[in-house]
């Protein structure tokens, strides 16, 4: 094959996609080795990236609006001046399918689905019932990169959790997800049910979220004031040492259970019929998936089985 000197990786979309990528990103850094390799992602995710190791640069996409000919013409101007020589679209949305058109040269390479990518990956109706990991390793594979791709793994994201001056012995609590999708979450009485049930254990929860989940957090202390609210102080590398630490991680279908479950950490992942865990869910050697049509409707018994309390 030739010999690349600079490679372009996209990632957009939410943090367990971006999460998720870390298994193909490891394995295009191996396969590429003496390229100089950019990453282009969303702000939420830059810092974290440039702790990887897989990426030398880390561009923000801004995602200029499509009636922003201005924005999208500086964007054009910046993706163009990179002269890369390959092309992986991990996202393979719209939007950077509009940037194979605002790249394209003749000796571009480009793995992606968008049509007149040099290394396409078939847009058939088996790829979109693939899981995450199983779709971005079958593109990679038309890429002429070989399996087996590693799963995500987190080894590179420390931090220094000592602030936070938890007991050794904690259960991760992860009770928010995205604002706009609340049929994705456990009820908050079934996580103080379950908390209840952890402290009378020994042992401590723990809450995280985002400072906009600083209300759930605030509810499960008030219940359980041995609990612990970390709600809106942790960034992604702060949770990931959590999990790495905790006897147990357990959250909606949201992103931070992506970190969790790829940091290593035990962990039960909790379903409704809005998304499908086929498609999305964490892989790990002990990641239990559990799901109800309605989150209301699955017991705390059920949540609480997965943690084997004394």
């Amino acid at each position: 094959m030739p010999a690349f000197t600079k490679i372009l990786v996209i990632k957009l979309g939410a943090l367990g996609d971006f999460v998720q990528a870390m298994g193909s990103a490891a394995a295009i850094r191996a396969f590429h080795r003496d390229a100089e390799i950019t990453l282009l992602t969303t702000l939420p995710y830059a810092d974290f990236a440039r702790l990887a190791p897989y990426f030398d640069r880390v561009w923000i996409d801004e995602r200029p609006r499509w009636d922003d000919p201005a924005g999208l013409l500086r964007l054009a101007r910046k993706l163009r001046a990179g002269r890369f020589d390959r092309v992986y679209d991990l996202s393979t949305r719209t939007r950077s399918a509009l940037y194979f058109r605002l790249m394209w040269r003749p000796s571009l390479e480009w793995s992606g689905i968008v049509r007149g990518a040099s290394h396409r990956q078939p847009d058939t109706p088996e790829r979109r019932r693939m899981h995450t990991l199983d779709r971005e390793a079958d593109q990679l594979h038309w890429a002429g990169i070989p399996g087996p791709i590693p799963a995500p793994g987190l080894s590179w994201a420390v931090a220094d959790v000592t602030r936070f001056a938890l007991p050794p012995d904690y259960v991760l609590l992860i009770p928010g997800g995205a604002p706009h999708r609340p049929e994705k979450r456990w009820p908050v009485a079934h996580f103080i049910e379950l908390a209840t049930r952890i402290a009378a254990s020994g042992v401590a929860p723990v809450v995280i979220g985002g400072p906009d989940e600083r209300e759930l957090g605030a509810a499960i202390a008030a219940a359980v004031p041995t609990s612990r609210d970390l709600t809106g102080q942790t960034d992604f590398a702060d949770i990931v040492e959590l999990a790495r630490k905790a006897r147990r991680a357990i959250g909606n279908d949201t992103g931070p259970m992506h970190l969790a479950a790829a940091a290593g950490a035990p962990a039960t992942v909790l379903y409704s019929a809005a998304s499908d865990p086929a498609l999305t869910a964490p892989r790990g050697e002990d990641v239990v998936i559990l799901r109800r049509d309605n989150l209301t409707d699955l017991a705390v018994d059920d949540v609480a089985a997965t943690l084997r309390l004394a």
